[in-house]
């Protein structure tokens, strides 16, 4: 199974509009969007997930990181309230019904995490760039840390409802695996 097949279908369909005008046929702006992704290790999905914007980042690695992270935390806040939602419906019992409720927790202090990333990311200075870097790459991988862990408290799930919810939390973690890849690079080229 490909890592984006989980992605939203409305998602996808509106990737699928766009990304052909945002490829140009393997022409530059298809060329920007593979050079970013090409640190990804999902890069599939990155690229998917990010060519409509390939023309506007260009080949600005501070764009990519701060688009990438956009795009993670537009995601995370879906996935968030699709956990909320399930929980206000107290459809789960037993070990998914407590898991379910650390994920909750879980994402809302991942999203916390991403929204103090993305503050910082579009604030980035010369003076600051090192100890800006390194805080983006700390809050950043503790969102991570976070969707892992919402991903443990399921185990090997059986019913399908919950088996949907581990392959969408799944699916955000590679989104922001691929966010914190972006970031990694900008914290390596530079301001």
């Amino acid at each position: 199974m490909l890592p984006f097949q989980n992605i939203p279908w409305k998602f996808m369909l509106v990737l699928a509009w766009i990304t052909p005008a945002c490829h140009g046929g393997g022409g530059e702006g298809g060329s920007y969007v593979r050079d970013a992704c090409s640190v990804t290790i999902h890069q599939d999905l990155c690229i998917h997930s990010l060519a409509p914007f390939s023309n506007k980042a260009k080949n600005h690695p501070d764009r990519w990181a701060r688009i990438g992270l956009s795009v993670t935390i537009s995601q995370v806040k879906t996935i968030s309230s699709s956990l909320s939602k399930l929980k206000r419906q107290g459809t789960l019992r037993g070990r998914s019904q407590m898991a379910l409720w650390d994920c909750v927790e879980c994402f809302e202090d991942a999203l916390d995490s991403l929204h103090r990333s993305l503050g910082v990311l579009r604030k980035l200075n010369a003076k600051n760039f090192t100890t800006q870097m390194g805080d983006v790459t700390t809050w950043m991988s503790a969102a991570l840390t976070n969707e892992d862990t919402c991903l443990d408290g399921f185990g090997r799930p059986k019913r399908k409802q919950v088996r949907w919810l581990v392959n969408k939390v799944t699916n955000v973690s590679y989104l922001t695996s691929n966010a914190l890849a972006l970031v990694n690079k900008l914290a390596t080229t530079g301001p």
